[in-house]
């Protein structure tokens, strides 16, 4: 009966997607080799996030800003990202996987993601949606969460060397660079 649930809940996340979603991601379930859909695994892309207006410059004594596009690391890149189910879903999470070798601290090197409100006994809600997740992946991309921490090598450069750790994240978003 779980099953039942899973795939009922999926369709209906498949059915509000297709109406809503956010702009430049991509959520779609697997098409098997016979042309029917695998609803219990869903092929993602989520964009690197865009820059915004920030203030560049303070003029003292009148406090004037001047405003200008400051981008992100991540920006330009889409990141194919893979959202598995199980029968247990939604009383449990989906596993969210990037490609293995993924460049993230919160990423481990099999592409597994690590973020909270994918963690089954402690922030996983069963009301959380297909786009809440994608659209947390995304901000955990430029916001790492340091209190759980999943691959040494970003966590490092992260601490001890940020123009190395900006470096290979512009590597990577080159690298990702057409929708999957």
């Amino acid at each position: 009966m779980l099953g039942g649930i899973a795939r009922a809940r999926l369709a209906e996340e498949r059915k509000a997607w297709r109406k809503n979603h956010p702009h430049g991601f991509v959520a779609k379930p697997e098409t098997l080799p016979d042309g029917s859909v695998n609803l219990m695994v869903w092929r993602c892309t989520i964009p690197g996030k865009q820059g915004m207006d920030v203030p560049l410059k303070v003029h003292d004594p009148e406090f004037w800003l001047e405003y200008g596009i400051e981008k992100t690391d991540w920006e330009g890149g889409y990141y194919p990202l893979t959202l598995g189910f199980s029968e247990d879903y939604p009383t449990k999470p989906p596993k969210c996987t990037f490609p293995q070798g993924f460049f993230h601290p919160n990423v481990f090197s099999s592409g597994l993601v690590c973020l909270s409100i994918l963690d089954e006994y402690h922030g996983w809600k069963p009301a959380i949606t297909v786009t809440q997740i994608l659209v947390g992946v995304q901000n955990l991309l430029n916001q790492p969460n340091f209190a759980s921490l999943a691959q040494g090598t970003p966590c490092h450069l992260l601490t001890q060397d940020a123009a190395e750790y900006k470096k290979r994240v512009r590597e990577q978003a080159k690298q990702y660079q057409s929708k999957v």
